[in-house]
């Protein structure tokens, strides 16, 4: 039969001690915990029995055999039933998309070198051999030729940093071994997007498919948008009367045919966006056309939206499933013979014109919905130098040899 006591260690911590074994040879094992809650603190029955539960709970653990010392505890094992119940779960600390990506990148490239390794036996020297690895061509797990692209090494740096900065937050082990590992370095790409030439091009095409997938997809290009802001617009949001739509939805996940709503990716992202006149207009056609489709659909018993009202629906009223704006726009370009971007460089060609058109950065940010005007420096700083190059250009008529000419032109005949 197990004993237990309770020793206190600090202002607001406490050691669990529990005795195992015959009368010969007793051993004892050791938890420390820690109160945060402040109105706990300071009732002293409800603290009391706080830790006789705690310990309780711990004794149970130790007699069953389940209890492991922290460190003993492998990453695997930390990872399934520690990080992924008390942390990642929760959607305050990772969007659901965050959420499955860390998920993939632990199950394709950490799981196997470093799952079956005890957290407290994983040391620097490991987690640089790990990263030095995957620069490898047999990183690789997609059967693809070449090595890992520096941007998914940096990934899956970060989501072994976040599981080790847990592990050393809850006590697991003393220190992060993943703090003298140095990040992988990401080069700033420069971006792809298009040219006012080539955006009057890709607009005018548009007018030749759908009005819901053309006002889609210059919602990215004219007001700069996310494609999981668009495919969770609802026409709530969006005021006719003032030309102005509010982002305060982002649908970036798809689960079981369900639509995985959350927030916008920050503070800074939600935000009234200022519509032009032609688009609000558009808007408005679409809008009829709408209630049109949704009275006839829940006629007919075929409307999926319940009492949502999403702008942009596949017919019934359900939100597109979320990647699907990414396959239409691929389509779109093939099939149009146009200058092949991302869906996502679209914000990048929305931000260049309007750096191009002398749009003040900070205005840019607040359309972006970026967080610090620096980020939107950052990543249009090859606009804004082309525009320096530019502006340099035009003093190029001054030039000595240019000024020789006229001089020379200039002359009186004698």
């Amino acid at each position: 039969m197990a004993s237990g006591s309770i020793e206190k260690r600090g202002k607001s911590s406490w050691r669990l001690v529990v005795e195992v074994g015959d009368s010969g040879v007793r051993d004892k094992e050791y938890k420390t915990i820690k109160v945060d809650d402040p109105a706990l603190l300071r009732t002293t029955k409800k603290l009391q029995d706080y830790l006789d539960d705690q310990l309780h709970q711990f004794k149970r653990e130790v007699e069953s055999g389940t209890y492991m010392k922290p460190q003993k505890m492998k990453l695997d094992e930390f990872y399934e039933n520690v990080w992924k119940p008390k942390y990642a779960s929760n959607p305050k600390n990772l969007s659901p998309l965050s959420y499955k990506t860390y998920q993939t990148y632990y199950e394709s490239h950490i799981k196997e070198p470093l799952g079956n390794k005890e957290l407290g036996a994983i040391k620097t020297i490991h987690l640089v051999t790990f990263i030095a690895n995957l620069h490898k061509p047999e990183a690789r797990k997609d059967g693809k030729e070449g090595c890992l692209e520096p941007g998914t090494i940096q990934y899956i740096y970060r989501v072994l940093k976040n599981i080790l900065q847990r592990a050393t937050e809850w006590k697991m082990i003393k220190e992060n071994p993943i703090i003298g590992v140095k990040k992988p370095t990401v080069e700033q790409s420069e971006g792809n997007f298009y040219e006012e030439e080539e955006a009057n091009t890709v607009i005018s095409t548009l007018y030749h498919e759908p009005r819901k997938w053309r006002l889609f997809i210059l919602g990215a290009l004219v007001g700069g948008c996310r494609r999981g802001e668009l495919v969770g617009l609802e026409w709530k949001s969006v005021d006719l009367k003032n030309r102005t739509m509010e982002i305060v939805n982002s649908i970036s996940l798809t689960e079981d045919g369900k639509a995985i709503e959350k927030g916008p990716k920050n503070n800074s992202s939600k935000r009234t966006i200022a519509l032009p006149d032609w688009y609000v207009e558009e808007l408005k056609l679409h809008r009829r056309d709408w209630l049109k489709n949704m009275w006839e659909k829940k006629e007919a018993g075929l409307w999926k939206g319940d009492e949502r009202e999403y702008v942009f629906h596949g017919g019934y009223g359900k939100p597109f499933y979320h990647s699907y704006p990414y396959r239409w726009w691929t389509r779109f370009l093939i099939r149009h013979n146009l200058k092949k971007i991302r869906f996502h460089d679209l914000r990048h060609s929305c931000a260049s014109l309007l750096i191009e058109d002398g749009a003040p950065m900070k205005a840019i940010q607040k359309q972006l919905g970026h967080a610090r005007e620096q980020t939107t420096s950052d990543i249009y700083a090859h606009v804004t130098k082309k525009l320096s190059r530019d502006t340099a250009d035009r003093f190029n008529k001054f030039a000595p040899q240019n000024l020789h000419k006229h001089s020379a032109i200039d002359q009186p005949s004698s």
